[in-house]
């Protein structure tokens, strides 16, 4: 395995870095996760956008895209494989020990991983901690993941794959990693990003091309939903097939996310960037 790391492809045993970075020691850092088919990132544009974005929100120095996409182009020739984790990963460097930042600027890895197509249904669970919508990070993709890793060790306790997220006014939120859509009274609906939740990339793409409504929902819609999905870069729409103990409507997929599937499966294989 090939890895970027800060200007140059490095062997994964000699890509090290410092145990003073503040990405290791507090958190400070961002992050973005692409899938990668046959040696090509899906939407890397608009993830290098959010990537900015994120940074700038932990007030990081903007990234070098340039250097990020050629960073992207080179673990991906280094790495052949039919289906990939593109991890990218910006912190904010060697720095003291606690929360201020040092002075010897960013660190950026690049690394790929092999996947499998996830199934087409899955299991979900809600849990009792909720998402602050108010927060200094909220939106921003950190690698402050900490309360991810606790909410999805949860989920596949309970034979799941995802834990949902209501927000500290208990309006629906998001996934660990993924955004959720619901079917109710036949139209579909997402939360909007105002509910705390981060503007994931298909998320944004099943709004533009399904017709996706984003709506301010309680948390209870969950057991109100004719239909229920998740999106996210490597489930793309998922259906839900239960929730905690509930079956999540009579046929999984129903119609509504099975056209919601076509439809983005075909959108994305016209435009690998879009």
């Amino acid at each position: 395995m090939r890895i970027w790391l800060d200007g140059a492809l490095r062997d994964a045993d000699s890509a090290q870095v410092s145990v003073f970075d503040h990405g290791l020691t507090v958190g400070d850092g961002v992050f973005e996760t692409l899938k990668a088919e046959h040696g090509t990132a899906f939407a890397l544009t608009r993830h290098l956008e959010r990537l900015t974005r994120s940074a700038r929100g932990l007030g990081l120095p903007d990234p070098d895209l340039d250097e990020v996409r050629r960073a992207c182009a080179a673990v991906l020739a280094a790495n052949p494989m039919p289906l990939g984790r593109l991890r990218i990963t910006y912190t904010g460097g060697v720095s003291p020990l606690g929360s201020d930042r040092g002075e010897s600027g960013p660190t950026l890895v690049v690394a790929l991983g092999e996947t499998a197509r996830r199934p087409d249904t899955t299991a979900a669970i809600t849990v009792p901690w909720v998402r602050n919508e108010r927060s200094a990070v909220t939106g921003l993709k950190t690698t402050s993941y900490a309360e991810n890793v606790v909410a999805l060790a949860a989920a596949h306790r309970a034979g799941a794959s995802e834990a949902l997220f209501a927000n500290t006014v208990g309006r629906l939120c998001e996934g660990t990693g993924s955004n959720v859509f619901v079917v109710l009274g036949g139209e579909l609906h997402t939360p909007p990003v105002a509910s705390g939740c981060l503007a994931g990339i298909t998320r944004a793409l099943v709004v533009e091309w399904a017709g996706a409504k984003e709506t301010d929902l309680p948390f209870e819609a969950l057991e109100q939903a004719e239909e229920i999905f998740l999106t996210s870069t490597l489930r793309d729409v998922q259906a839900v097939h239960r929730v905690d103990d509930r079956a999540a409507g009579a046929a999984v997929p129903g119609p509504v996310t099975a056209e919601a599937m076509r439809i983005f499966d075909a959108r994305s294989g016209e435009d690998l960037d879009p």
